[in-house]
């Protein structure tokens, strides 16, 4: 049985259930690098608190959790993240080939570094173009790149921003591989309407108003605060706006909107109770300024939604089909957004019907697609 091992930094909801699933055909090892354990929980910096996910993310694949040295352990930045026994962890297990995920750790890309030339080293991240570097900086980012990626021999790009992205960094075409970001579409599509209804009711909504999500941090990058001046401005008559989640404007945005009874914030939602607040909205708006994917788009589509994103979020190009599914507003255009607002409201069946457009669309957006195009790479090797 051919063997891979997996380099990521910690358990992360959206690749356990990849894991799971090539685990079934092959002889699959997942190396940890950020250090911890089992049964710890995970500190988020954008939602500022201890996250401890309700959905099991080590179950049905093989693990190791490597020791982490650093001196500041952390996700959050390049020295963070220092394994010295991650080299000899993966030579003992003697792969086939070695898929990484993300180089901005040094142990990863000391990983791609030393590997390379050894056995097929694999890439997945799903960094784009999208950026506000200019002059210098970008010139030198591009060399940077342009050198780490000389280190891969095969890169899974996650859409067509990502796939512009490693061309962009030097990588050929006949060097990338299609695999697309994915969420658990069943758990997000599995009928959780009856509580979807009660939570509508809980918010005095009707069978007839019209509910606008925003799900994420919030933070000045998804800018929860222009979705929210667009909609007071707007004053949309039976639309509700809801947040769910935490972060550093929370409270700014509340007292903006304490004098309106059609904004709602609820604090982070974890995973089991998310699919009842996309099948209770009609819309989910994500106006980030720089988003690489945003996949709270693929668990809004498989929730039924209609999508609203800025032209800044990666997955927008793929996801969303302007007047069919939803619809994509001019980057940072506070007139843009609420033109694109005003026209999605405008008809609830006609809302109704984006949403079915999304459950179809990101069908095929799945962990099967993933797992078939990296076996199907594994089973090319030696």
């Amino acid at each position: 049985m051919k063997r891979l091992a997996i380099v990521t930094s910690h358990p992360i909801q959206y690749y356990a259930p990849l894991f799971k699933l090539l685990a079934k055909s092959i002889d699959l090892k997942v190396f940890y690098t950020a250090g911890g354990g089992v049964n710890e929980s995970q500190f988020e910096s954008g939602f500022g608190r201890e996250i401890k996910w309700d959905i099991p993310l080590l179950d049905g694949y093989e693990y190791e959790f490597v020791p982490n040295s650093a001196q500041n352990a952390s996700t959050d930045n390049f020295n963070g993240i220092i394994n010295p026994t991650l080299f000899s962890r993966i030579n003992t297990f003697n792969p086939h080939a070695l898929l990484v995920y993300g180089w901005a750790y040094k142990s990863h890309l000391k990983v791609l570094i030393n590997f390379k030339g050894k056995i097929p080293v694999w890439f997945r991240g799903d960094s784009t173009l999208i950026t506000n570097q200019t002059g210098i900086k970008k010139l030198l980012r591009n060399q940077f790149l342009k050198w780490v990626y000389k280190h891969v021999d095969i890169a899974f790009y996650v859409g067509t921003a990502n796939k512009a992205y490693f061309l962009n960094a030097g990588m050929k075409i006949e060097q990338l591989r299609f695999a697309p970001h994915a969420v658990d579409n069943e758990r997000f599509t599995a009928d959780r309407r009856a509580e979807a209804l009660s939570f509508r009711q809980s918010i005095n909504l009707s069978k007839d108003d019209i509910m606008i999500l925003f799900v994420g941090k919030l933070d000045e990058n998804k800018q929860p605060d222009l979705l929210l001046n667009s909609f007071i401005s707007l004053n949309l008559p039976h639309t509700h706006l809801i947040y769910v989640g935490d972060g550093p404007l929370k409270n700014e945005l509340m007292v903006k909107a304490k004098a309106h009874e059609r904004i709602h914030f609820l604090e982070f939602q974890n995973q089991n109770q998310m699919p009842i607040f996309y099948q209770a909205s009609d819309l989910t708006c994500l106006p980030s300024k720089n988003e690489t994917w945003g996949l709270a788009i693929n668990e809004a589509m498989a929730g039924g939604n209609a999508i609203l994103t800025s032209s800044n979020v990666g997955c927008a190009i793929d996801l969303v089909k302007e007047g069919r599914n939803g619809a994509i507003f001019q980057f940072d255009n506070s007139e843009s957004l609420k033109s694109k607002l005003k026209l999605l409201t405008k008809n609830k069946e006609v809302l109704l019907e984006m949403g079915r457009q999304s459950k179809a669309i990101i069908s095929s957006w799945n962990y099967e697609k993933q797992a078939t195009a990296i076996l199907n790479e594994l089973d090319a090797t030696n």
